[in-house]
């Protein structure tokens, strides 16, 4: 008697979502977030999948912050968790049966892209596996997916027992995602410093997990990827008080307002700020208390000096107006005309003496009786 085979096509074709994200999620999930979680699922039955924060802003015409922020959206929902592939398969037994999305703690490859993001289905010995049929996507609701991170940084903050006022299991969750977060904008594996210093900003310096994550995302768009750099700004943050995004936002853009408006006072294009130069700029404007107006006239008035930018030249301007007390730009019109006075005064006119016209040759001048002389012509004839 012949075997006959059987195989279902349409099985092995199909992404099965389930009724309880559905029924609990698809209502109040923004489109893009569900498009983001429609593109797991589809890839979670492929064992060889593995794919890319990039790669996925790519096939859905995302950014890259999308796909984080669909990250995290759905992870603070509890569909989705971030977390390390060996994190996933440690898991109890009972998670072992539902399918999983885990990312995995690859090393950044040479074209600086993003760790990767492995899909795949936790635990071979499930129910449903065991029979032949794909695991149910019920799990990948509840399933956990854990942020990239070493062994060494996860247990850093499994020891962190300094979370103080925070709710230490959501402290934990919020520092693993962070973790995750500043890997993608750094674009490298985090070292046990970095790691250490994000932790310090959560909870020494009471940052909230939104606020470093923006304070993350600044530095990155801004060209600064040191640790060190997103350090200095998190303190300062921290001095003046700025404890939400909405603050942080706002020093922002006044701190871009004012290093592209002093750029371009000097003529300076397609570029930003170097660090000696956000110095100068934060000594103008919170040190000195200068508006931008003032600051753009000292800029000005270096260029009309030296007929090239300089910050340093444009501070000894500043700085003699601060030592008189400008505030307005009228002060510095008050100061022009007290020194033009000034000026003026030391070259005062000395007053010529009116001479009497002079000689054109260096004699005395002959005088002559011309009857005389006529009378003596006549005679000698």
């Amino acid at each position: 008697m012949k075997t006959l085979k059987l195989k279902n096509k349409l099985q092995t074709n199909t992404t099965l979502i389930s009724n309880d994200f559905i029924d609990h999620h698809l209502a109040q999930a923004n489109g893009e977030f569900v498009k983001v979680y429609l593109f797991l699922l589809r890839h979670l039955e492929d064992p060889s999948s593995t794919l890319s924060v990039s790669k996925i802003a790519d096939c859905l015409n995302h950014t890259e912050k999308d796909v984080m922020r669909a990250f995290r959206y759905w992870e603070a929902a509890g569909v989705l968790s971030l977390g390390r592939e060996s994190e996933v398969r440690a898991s109890d037994p009972e998670s072992q049966k539902k399918a999983a999305i885990s990312v995995s703690s690859q090393e950044p490859q040479e074209s600086g892209q993003p760790a990767g993001l492995t899909s795949q289905t936790a635990g071979s010995s499930g129910a449903m596996a065991a029979a032949g049929s794909p695991a149910p996507m019920t799990s990948a609701v509840h399933s956990p997916i854990s942020a990239a991170a070493s062994p060494a940084q996860a247990d850093s903050f499994q020891n962190t027992g300094s979370v103080s006022e925070k709710d230490p299991v959501r402290a934990q969750k919020e520092l693993k995602s962070l973790l995750f977060i500043a890997e993608q904008y750094l674009g490298k594996t985090l070292t046990k410093s970095d790691t250490d210093a994000i932790t310090y900003f959560y909870d020494t310096l009471g940052m909230s997990a939104d606020l470093v994550e923006y304070l993350l995302e600044t530095c990155a768009e801004n060209g600064h990827k040191s640790m060190h750099y997103i350090q200095k700004v998190a303190l300062s943050w921290s001095d003046d008080g700025i404890v939400t995004v909405a603050q942080a936002r706002q020093r922002s853009l006044n701190y871009n307002k004012n290093c592209y408006t002093v750029l371009g006072a000097f003529g300076i294009k397609n570029r930003g700020p170097a660090a000696s130069e956000v110095t100068y700029i934060q000594k103008w404007t919170d040190e000195f208390g200068f508006t931008l107006d003032i600051i753009q006239e000292a800029c000005s008035r270096t260029i009309a000096a030296i007929h090239q930018p300089s910050f340093e030249y444009a501070d000894t301007i500043l700085a003699k107006w601060h030592c008189s007390q400008v505030h307005h730009l009228k002060d510095v019109e008050e100061l022009d005309a007290a020194f033009q006075k000034e000026k003026n005064s030391k070259k005062a006119p000395v007053p010529r003496p009116n001479h009497a016209a002079k000689n054109l040759n260096n004699f005395e001048r002959r005088t002559y009786d011309m009857d005389s002389l006529e009378e003596q012509l006549l005679n000698s004839n």
